[in-house]
């Protein structure tokens, strides 16, 4: 496990050259290698430890564990409002009474280490199509340029090669933007639908999870339910049927104490915290890029911020020049090319496209 976790640390590591934004990184390297790496932490916990122990008198422990695993536990929601030693023996644990039906079980934990798997594939979707997409355009067009370290012939010769691109391919890179910012809509549809998938996967109690840790401690001391407790309860209860020696079925009524819940509540207390955030700048960038598309005004101003060297003039020239498509080249290839560079590349590019639709009839 240590050597794989070892390996998910290569998906953190600083890329020289990024054809991406920092939010974009977040939602399939960062949060892929969170998701990946919860998924191990709880998969050794499960298989390395005992993920369940129950109590009951008469029969051998190990049957009674296996079949409490791989059926279901349960607890009594209104027990979680008594009292605890003076009402109840554990929070949620009471006599049913014979009524099934307020029975809440808990059938997720066998689960849970598969979930946060398929999640991580999830995260990890966009980056994979954006990869197959981009085709390593944006390496190609750099030429080293990020680095400043080169003979001043091969610079203006990697110059004219770039710009012999842009001219020849001019007004043809709009499917390139535009996949581009469809693959950060796919995040942020993808961190909405996992949110979802996951409350209807803790039956409706994970949406408003985080919130409730957070007022827990504000709650009066006789109100108080402890929400990690009640979504992910640490002793539940578990029936089992046998015959007898005459042929009779017997209940056994056992309490089972589930110290993998101990991790998957700390886990998703965090997951919920790191999807909000992250939800929120995805929310946040989307409509950043919907200023790009449909407020042109904007795309001067941005290129001078991503490459400060450049006059506000030159950048208001070019923009004017270019469509959405190529701007977003330029802009994409101001973040990869030495700053004094790229000031030279594109304040040549401007006036050779200004040449160049002058001379147009």
């Amino acid at each position: 496990m240590y050597k794989l976790l070892g390996d998910l640390g290569q998906y953190l590591k600083w890329q020289e050259v990024t054809t991406d934004s920092m939010v974009f990184r977040l939602h399939n390297h960062f949060t892929t290698v969170l998701l990946f790496t919860c998924s191990m932490v709880i998969t050794a916990t499960q298989y390395v430890g005992n993920p369940i122990s129950c109590i009951v008198q008469g029969l051998p422990t190990h049957p009674i564990n296996t079949y409490c695993w791989i059926t279901s536990t349960f607890s009594m929601p209104d027990a979680f409002n008594r009292q605890v030693g003076v009402e109840v023996a554990h929070p949620g644990v009471a006599n049913d009474f014979g009524d099934v039906d307020a029975r809440k079980y808990y059938t997720y934990y066998q689960w849970v280490c598969f979930v946060l798997f398929f999640q991580a594939i999830l995260c990890y979707v966009p980056q994979w199509l954006w990869n197959m997409w981009e085709g390593g355009l944006i390496n190609a067009l750099v030429m080293g340029m990020n680095h400043s370290l080169d003979t001043e012939d091969n610079i203006s010769q990697k110059k004219s090669v770039l710009m012999d691109y842009l001219m020849i391919h001019k007004q043809t890179h709009s499917m390139y933007a535009y996949r581009y910012f469809a693959c950060e809509v796919l995040c942020l549809v993808n961190i909405f639908l996992q949110m979802y998938l996951m409350n209807r996967f803790f039956d409706g109690e994970f949406l408003s999870y985080g919130l409730r840790v957070l007022q827990f401690s504000d709650a009066p001391q006789e109100e108080r339910i402890d929400p990690m407790v009640y979504v992910f309860p640490r002793v539940t209860k578990c029936i089992f049927h046998k015959y007898g020696a005459s042929g009779t079925i017997q209940k056994h009524d056992s309490l089972c104490i589930l110290p993998l819940n101990i991790v998957n509540e700390k886990t998703y207390i965090f997951i919920w915290f790191w999807f909000t955030i992250l939800s929120i700048l995805l929310l946040a960038l989307v409509v950043y890029r919907a200023a790009i598309i449909f407020a042109p005004v904007i795309r001067s101003r941005l290129l001078q911020v991503s490459s400060r060297l450049v006059p506000i003039e030159t950048c208001i020239s070019i923009t004017k020049k270019v469509g959405l498509g190529d701007w977003w080249l330029l802009y994409v290839l101001s973040s990869n090319i030495d700053s004094q560079i790229y000031k030279e590349f594109l304040q040549e590019l401007t006036k050779k496209m200004s040449d160049t639709q002058s001379v147009t009839p």
